[in-house]
């Protein structure tokens, strides 16, 4: 019973001190207060980044518009680009390890005017490759891009929170 009772005394105190160093649960992020509808221009609307982006606008309660006209803001990714690159080789000069970089560049316009500059963002990670398990390197490689394409659009969605 005493062991049962310190256990909820050291959650609960452990609990208030998380509390109040200001952790807090990553959900989704806050709507943006500029604007309530958003059209993203893209030159690839079927770029994982893209997509990442879209959800994450609609889970935060911007309506995206399929029409330009509708929009109250316009979201322009004017670049979206996966780089890969090798870092070493093996003694036969067969690459081992590789680095992907994905890198955005984004801005939002308002009625025509620049609501937020052309800002970069950009994430590296790196892998190795086995080319005796291929098929599963290739999949690492997919997953690795689509974590970085959704990294990426929590970082926008930070930036288009603050405006």
């Amino acid at each position: 019973m005493a062991r049962r009772v310190l256990t909820v005394v050291v959650l609960a105190l452990t609990a208030t001190a998380l509390a109040g160093c200001g952790l807090r649960l990553q959900g989704r992020e806050a709507k943006p207060q500029a604007f309530a509808s958003a059209w993203v221009d893209a030159q690839d609307p079927q770029s994982d980044f893209v997509q990442a982006l879209s959800r994450s606008l609609a889970a935060s309660g911007v309506r995206l518009e399929r029409d330009r006209a509708r929009a109250e803001a316009v979201i322009r990714i004017s670049r979206d680009e996966i780089r890969e690159h090798v870092l070493s080789v093996s003694a036969r000069n067969i690459p081992r390890e590789y680095e992907l970089t994905y890198r955005v560049e984004f801005s939002v316009l308002k009625d025509g005017a620049e609501l937020l500059a052309p800002q970069e963002a950009a994430l590296t990670r790196d892998f190795t490759f086995d080319e005796t398990i291929l098929l599963a390197k290739e999949r690492e490689q997919r997953l690795l891009e689509d974590a970085l394409a959704r990294d990426l659009a929590a970082i926008v969605m930070r930036q288009l929170a603050v405006l």
